[in-house]
């Protein structure tokens, strides 16, 4: 993922700071799955564990719960649960993506091989699921399930139309919305659902998170093309190389001339290098990363204005809030 760190929005405030003893509580928690795991594999769950992860799952749904009436324990779960899930979807990440650094330190696949970096990420996954049947709601584990089901098919969709000239926008819009908006969406969603909230506010809890994460993966996407390794602490630069076709190549390639286009997709076909340098010796890329962020920027508007269902109060400002700092590094990114 990006670089949303530290957690303040455009205008310097720290919504999370608003749900910081209960993010305490959720890191209690995740140590306290971790020594669930036997004594020989615990240090290698707890490496995955404590690399200072951003924590904005369990932050939407601690949020989620305040802007409801009540944080309670059921929506720090939640958040813990989705946390798990998350981590063990980045492992699984790095391995497929061969990234070597994450949050500046090396990746599970970098220091034990992308064969135990499987094994840990199955595990994290699985240990969540088991985590979930807690909650005494079926429904809630249905939810889960389906979320953590749309997270493996997004990125399978993902890899299967690496280097897919006919990939489209609206295919990319399928796999981001499952790859990174089914868990923002969840954490939104379920935790408003074990707040008690009535199915349309659920449901526009649920399209808050939904927007919020698909914007978030537009932003991210645009940074893993023009940003700085040393600045986001990650391997960049994987898309392409990879052949994942992003909202900003997919932009590049529809405004593109009919020669443009032609040295555009010999270049993926025969796999060949596609860096900044080369993507703007061809075409537009810059007004591609332009229009990609204006998306971004656009479904940020949206998810704002969707939270009119809440009443007014910190915690649902908060929530708003986290959508001003995301455009906030959208307008840098611009600059």
């Amino acid at each position: 993922m990006g670089i949303l760190k530290p957690f303040t929005d455009s205008k310097g405030r720290i919504p999370f700071e608003l749900v910081r003893p209960e993010i305490k509580k959720v890191e209690e928690q995740i140590r306290a799955q971790v020594k669930a795991f036997d004594p020989s594999v615990e240090p290698y769950i707890d490496y995955i564990c404590n690399t200072s992860g951003k924590r904005i799952r369990p932050a939407l749904a601690v949020l989620t719960g305040g802007a409801l009436g009540k944080i309670t324990n059921d929506n720090i779960k939640i958040g813990v649960v989705l946390e798990l899930i998350h981590m063990a979807t980045l492992v699984h990440d790095d391995i497929i993506d061969g990234a070597s650094t994450r949050r500046n330190r090396p990746t599970p696949n970098a220091k034990w091989g992308n064969g135990m970096a499987v094994l840990l990420g199955d595990a994290l996954f699985s240990h969540a699921l088991l985590l979930a049947t807690e909650f005494d709601d079926i429904e809630i584990n249905r939810k889960v399930g389906r979320a953590s089901r749309e997270v493996c098919e997004g990125e399978v969709i993902q890899s299967q139309r690496r280097f897919d000239l006919t990939f489209t926008k609206e295919d990319y819009f399928k796999v981001i919305s499952m790859k990174t908006g089914a868990l923002f969406a969840a954490a939104t969603g379920i935790s408003a659902n074990l707040s008690g909230a009535d199915k349309e506010t659920e449901q526009k809890l649920f399209d808050y998170g939904m927007k919020l994460g698909t914007a978030y993966q537009i932003y991210d996407d645009c940074i893993d093309l023009i940003g700085s390794e040393d600045n986001v602490g990650k391997t960049l630069g994987t898309d392409l190389e990879k052949g994942k076709l992003t909202l900003p190549m997919l932009i590049l390639m529809e405004n593109a001339t009919e020669e443009q286009k032609t040295k555009l997709n010999k270049r993926i076909l025969d796999q060949q290098p596609l860096d900044f340098k080369v993507l703007v010796g061809i075409a537009d890329y810059a007004g591609a990363i332009e229009q990609s962020l204006d998306t971004a920027s656009n479904m940020l508007h949206e998810a704002r204005s969707g939270l009119q269902c809440l009443d007014k109060s910190k915690y649902a400002t908060g929530l708003a809030d986290i959508t001003l700092y995301l455009d906030g590094l959208i307008d840098k990114c611009r600059k």
